[in-house]
């Protein structure tokens, strides 16, 4: 969504509202800066978002001028929990997300693992011999729960199919 920044009272709107603004005004469809003069406004260009914590999100704060005189969007980071008067403390709040996140991985791992189970099944059924690597590989996969990183395993944590 293009928006546009007012230059004297600083007044952010989109394009649709500046054009609901100069209704008596005949105006192209893309805006160049000759446009922009006219209407004595300034595009507002994208940016990213703020580098935020664990226990942060990046939020909208307005406009702001960038070191080119550009005008930016601004995006600040703000804490996702704040201590609650008569209730949860932040830490407390932060720890109870944090155990969600925790078990929201850990069903996510555990499917995982139970498919990378099943793709072997085969191999244990009564009339097949069961190679000792594949032993050792279906073991380590029922032992993941129990490994140091669990849940939040990586790439190299999880073993190798023979």
């Amino acid at each position: 969504m293009s928006e546009y920044r007012e230059r004297t009272t600083g007044e952010v709107k989109s394009q649709g509202e500046w054009r609901a603004a100069f209704k008596n005004m005949s105006l192209p469809r893309v805006w160049t800066s000759n446009v922009c003069d006219a209407m004595n406004i300034d595009p507002v260009l994208a940016s990213p978002a703020a580098t935020t914590s664990a226990y942060q999100t990046s939020v909208r704060d307005g406009v702001e001028q960038n070191s080119n005189k550009d005008w930016v969007e601004k995006y600040v980071a703000q804490d996702m929990f704040a201590d609650i008067e008569g209730g949860k403390t932040k830490s407390e709040q932060e720890t109870e997300y944090q155990a969600t996140l925790d078990a929201n991985t850990a069903a996510s791992h555990r499917s995982t693992r139970d498919s990378k189970l099943a793709e072997t099944d085969w191999t244990a059924m009564s009339d097949v011999t069961m190679a000792d690597d594949m032993k050792t590989y279906r073991q380590a996969l029922r032992d993941l729960p129990t490994h140091k990183n669990w849940p939040n395993l990586e790439d190299a944590d999880w073993p190798t199919k023979p």
